[in-house]
């Protein structure tokens, strides 16, 4: 089978496009011939050894597939050859067939496509998470989202309105501002391109709170982190929760006499941790996205679909942060028989 592999630590630019063999089933395991390869920053992090879990090499990135049982390993069921599934893989997306843990793939939708299917459990399960198990969301709530135009931040603005939350949405462009509304955002805030230097960061601080009102956001969700997270904390109300989803502008140093006097709590998120840690909450949580997939409140939205062939430039995308919503690559051009 055809695979893009990582060697060495570098960017989209040293993945090579290898022949591999088709993997086996073990035990509690099955085989998957991928349709498509969702893309997420985590990929760019994680072929240049910068993300927290780091396989040994070479190995395949792409961290969610969508894609048809081809084989089953002993032990499996529930599931059967010819069923769609999708799968978080943390890697091995990017190639023609995967072996993935069954506890890991979740039945498709009937009316949900390959390449939605792709883009939904990365960005969809996270915010979920972090809006429900460490925000504890509520109707009526105020929330900020950063990077409200990336994937996780489509995901959050979708559901926190299904939730019946007032959604402010920050992003760095018109054009970003402009999609972000079309996934629901209530308002908008647009932000200068960092960094942001003490005059900058006390402005755009000005803006966070002047979009929070009197009485601040009850929730930030902050994939960003860098230069933007302090002037967020600041727009936070008493008593309200910071959600540490990411760091796509860089680790943020916080002065720690903000929490104290607004009362709020600074609340790491990780779903990968949850997965390991609480699988039969991570499992729930999949089943009620897919619920509010069915019902239409939530939607993946994906920009663009890239040929396997530049499955490299899809990760440059994302790593230079250009994308709106969620970035695909399609297997399609390929003849898996």
């Amino acid at each position: 089978m055809k695979a893009w592999t990582s060697a060495s630590p570098g960017g989209p630019e040293t993945l090579v496009l290898a022949d591999l063999p088709i993997p086996e089933a073990a035990p509690g395991e099955v085989v998957v011939e991928v349709a498509a390869c969702g893309i997420n920053f985590p990929d760019s992090l994680i072929i240049n050894d910068l993300y927290q879990t780091r396989p040994p090499r070479p190995f395949v990135p792409g961290g969610e597939i969508a894609g048809t049982i081809t084989a089953l390993g002993s032990g499996v069921t529930g599931l059967a050859a010819g069923d769609r599934v999708i799968a978080r893989t943390a890697w091995g997306g990017l190639g023609q067939y995967i072996a993935v843990p069954a506890e890991k793939c979740a039945l498709m939708p009937d009316d949900m496509g390959f390449a939605e299917g792709s883009a939904f459990l990365f960005t969809y399960a996270t915010s979920f998470h972090a809006l429900v198990q460490r925000g504890r969301i509520a109707r009526g709530d105020r929330l900020l989202v950063l990077g409200a135009a990336g994937g996780t931040g489509a995901a959050a603005i979708e559901l926190a309105r299904a939730f019946g939350a007032h959604v402010c949405a920050a992003v760095s462009s018109k054009e970003k501002a402009k999609f972000a509304r079309e996934c629901g955002a209530d308002e908008t805030v647009i932000y200068p391109a960092g960094p942001l230097d003490k005059d900058a960061a006390r402005a755009l601080g000005a803006q966070f709170k002047n979009a929070g009102g009197e009485r601040g956001f009850d929730l930030v969700y902050d994939p960003v982190g860098g230069d933007y997270a302090e002037p967020a904390l600041r727009a936070l109300g008493w008593k309200g929760r910071y959600l540490v989803v990411g760091f796509t502008a860089g680790i943020p140093r916080l002065p720690f006499n903000l929490p104290l006097l607004k009362g709020c709590e600074i609340v790491g998120v990780f779903n990968g941790g949850l997965n390991a840690n609480e699988p039969h909450v991570a499992a729930d949580n999949v089943r009620e996205l897919i619920a509010l997939f069915e019902q239409g409140k939530v939607r993946p939205r994906v920009s663009r679909v890239y040929a396997f062939a530049d499955a490299p430039q899809a990760i440059a995308a994302i790593a230079g942060r250009a994308a709106l919503g969620k970035l695909v690559v399609s297997m399609g051009e390929f003849d898996h028989g």
